[in-house]
């Protein structure tokens, strides 16, 4: 009995220090993620990337997305839900992530859709209707004329804009930034440069309102 105690008493310990082990790594990857930012807050933070809200709002998220990505479809209405409960004090600035493939594709007439003042709209109508023209985790920019039909765009500007030169130039830009940022899987949130401890939605808004009280 006295032996079957003092194993019980040795696997405690080992899972103990096992735990502690894991916890200290994590807190480890966290720390070296915070000052990998901290280190390249030019290469997170872009002028011309896409963005909502108040330029001047004391909170600012960077999310680097795929239009591709079920995921970053779920969070997004999330995402802007908490800007509109927060008027002026959220910002939200996109950095493009076309991880899948065929993506990059659907990227560039993101980005086009842009010099027609329908960003926005553009995004909402390829979230909404994503299952239609992302199939088996791959993009198919060909499918995507319809959802786009009824937003009153130049659509042949539309695909002239989409080759351009600067758009290739961009695209390549925040992929190199989010290599440099370690970002491997969308969405990837930043909140006032701060990388999210643990992916999730209750980890994004728990960094935003601490970021907010910290603002008051």
């Amino acid at each position: 009995m006295k032996q079957k105690n003092i194993f019980i008493a040795a696997a405690a310990l080992l899972i103990l220090a096992f735990s502690g082990g894991a916890f200290f790594y994590k807190q480890q990857q966290a720390e070296a993620a915070a000052q990998r930012v901290k280190q390249n807050m030019a290469t997170l933070v872009r002028a011309d990337a896409p963005s909502f809200g108040d330029a001047n709002a004391p909170v600012h998220i960077v999310e680097f997305f795929d239009p591709a990505c079920g995921t970053c479809r779920e969070f997004y209405p999330l995402v802007k839900a908490m800007m509109t409960a927060n008027p002026g004090k959220i910002r939200l600035s996109l950095r493009y992530a076309p991880f899948h493939a065929g993506s990059d594709a659907v990227v560039r007439v993101l980005e086009a859709s842009r010099k027609q003042g329908k960003f926005e709209a553009t995004l909402e109508a390829l979230f909404a209707r994503q299952d239609d023209w992302v199939i088996n985790h791959t993009a198919n920019v060909q499918l995507i004329g319809p959802l786009l039909a009824p937003l009153g765009m130049d659509l042949a500007q539309l695909q002239n804009d989409a080759n351009a030169p600067e758009v290739t130039t961009m695209i390549a830009r925040d992929l190199a930034d989010a290599k440099t940022l370690n970002v491997t899987m969308t969405p990837e949130y930043f909140v006032n440069g701060k990388p999210l401890p643990k992916f999730g939605f209750k980890e994004l808004k728990a960094l935003v309102d601490e970021a907010l009280a910290s603002a008051k």
